[in-house]
């Protein structure tokens, strides 16, 4: 059998795409708060106060708020071992800046966790999955201030405390990489104070964006080492988008290219995490680019002090890497790429790569040699009703199909995988475009583009598949 007893299946979500509820019991406003909505040709936006007749999808989502109960009890019949999901850091802490916590906020999480207990499904909870504080964007902004790091711990350690008996699994930073991409700048970094437009266009320095990053790594390490100390049954992970990528043809030029890319986007964040310093290949790309970062040595002596115990990741697509010119580019999680002709696409344009993924989980191991969950991974489509009114969505089960056994190969070729959580086990909200149309879930919720829909939860197809998969611990596929 290839899958360990014990493999944990399960599902993801973000709070800040699911929850809705935004405004209600105490909690305030995140930069998800303030982002519109959007589709894969007209970008969402982000504005500095909530305008009038603009539509903001993370207000209402999916209304998990109020229907957690019944979608836990969901997850519960097709068997899910582990429940991915994130805390709102303004349901805790309004503005970040608060000297106690809201009561409110925490007990709506301590619910939560209970409500997954009783199911025997066990919490892997992200501490910051894009949606950080509006408020320290506008006072701070954003990651780019070294001030934000105390903050942060304030929240985490709350946290810890609150849930010490609830979670055992830990995640700092939702693709904490992705702000080295420009689509993080909002989504992950937060550094776009008195910014006001398309999401995709926001941008800052290259100085600015590493100082960010810098902060993020440090924090992730203190709250790491924290934990270790004083909660020694946690286990800490990080959590990277994996952006895999080949060289475009066998020209030297891109394979050295796709070898650079590789070490900045995939490798840079998760050596600090899992290795505990920085790796000597950044002091080239800090040079040419500009960038001069103040690593004091105590930040030294935290990153070492703070590595994690295990490494997850997201993955979806690959890509390909070039130094030519004349090629076709593809879309992506976060960023996008060179087409590569033996790949098909989604509806949104990412490439379908299965393969890719049995290759990243082999470097990924090979490099480490520590514990991997894949936490996200799935297929955005447009689910249409059959004649029956039921959703038919084989697309998606041969999609996430293919993948699983992708995992099974992996840990044939000797990869110590102990999880698997596809991404939008029950539809939200997309947080590259900002839409529900672009459905991943096992679980269509009936909420639409326009805001209309009743909440409505149902089966897909996939859902009964899946079930069979768990069951199975991944024999039935």
């Amino acid at each position: 059998m290839a899958f360990k007893d014990g493999f944990l299946w399960g599902g993801a979500c973000a709070a800040n795409q699911f929850e809705g509820a935004w405004n209600i019991d105490g909690k305030g406003i995140s930069v998800a708060d303030l982002c519109t909505n959007g589709t894969k040709s007209n970008p969402k936006r982000i504005t500095t106060k909530i305008e009038d007749n603009t539509f903001y999808p993370s207000h209402e989502a999916i209304d998990f708020y109020h229907h957690y109960k019944e979608d836990i009890a969901l997850f519960a019949q097709m068997g899910f071992k582990v429940f991915r999901t994130s805390i709102n850091w303004t349901r805790i802490y309004p503005t970040g800046m608060e000297e106690e916590p809201n009561e409110k906020g925490l007990k709506f999480y301590e619910d939560v966790f209970k409500e997954c207990k009783k199911y025997g499904i066990e919490p892997l909870v992200t501490l910051s999955h894009y949606e950080m504080p509006y408020a320290l964007v506008e006072k701070y902004n954003g990651w780019a201030s070294v001030e934000v790091i105390l903050l942060f711990e304030k929240y985490c350690y709350t946290v810890f405390d609150r849930y010490k008996d609830l979670v055992k699994y830990w995640l700092t930073f939702n693709e904490i990489n992705g702000g080295i991409t420009k689509l993080g700048t909002v989504l992950s970094l937060g550094c776009v104070k008195d910014y006001n437009g398309p999401v995709v266009e926001a941008d800052c320095s290259p100085q600015t964006r590493f100082e960010a990053l810098h902060h993020q790594l440090v924090a992730s390490a203190k709250v790491v080492a924290y934990a270790h100390k004083n909660y020694p049954q946690f286990k800490m992970g990080n959590m990277n988008v994996f952006l895999t990528s080949y060289p475009r043809t066998c020209d030297p030029l891109d394979v050295l290219e796709n070898q650079r890319h590789n070490r900045v986007l995939n490798w840079f964040c998760s050596d600090v995490q899992v290795r505990g310093e920085y790796p000597s290949y950044m002091n080239r790309f800090f040079k040419e680019n500009d960038v001069n970062l103040k690593i004091s040595e105590m930040d030294k002596v935290i990153l070492k002090e703070g590595t994690v115990d295990f490494y997850t990741c997201s993955y979806y697509m690959s890509s390909c890497i070039t130094t030519h010119d004349d090629v076709e580019t593809v879309e992506g999680n976060l960023a996008g790429g060179v087409k590569n002709p033996y790949l098909e696409v989604s509806a949104w344009g990412w490439q379908i790569d299965p393969d890719g993924l049995r290759y990243s989980l082999n470097e990924i191991y090979d490099r480490y040699q520590i514990p991997i969950m894949v936490v996200e991974n799935g297929l955005g489509a447009y689910d249409k009703r059959s004649d029956d009114g039921k959703i038919h969505d084989t697309y998606r089960i041969d999609y996430l199909r293919s993948h699983i056994e992708a995992m099974e190969n992996a840990v044939e070729d000797g990869v110590d995988l102990i999880g698997y959580t596809p991404w939008g086990c029950i539809d939200l909200v997309s947080a590259s475009t900002g839409e529900m149309a672009k459905r991943h879930g096992f679980i269509y919720v009936n909420k639409f583009d326009d805001g209309t829909g009743d909440y409505s939860r149902e089966r897909k197809d996939s859902f009964n598949w899946y079930k069979k998969v768990i069951a199975s611990n991944g024999k039935e596929k």
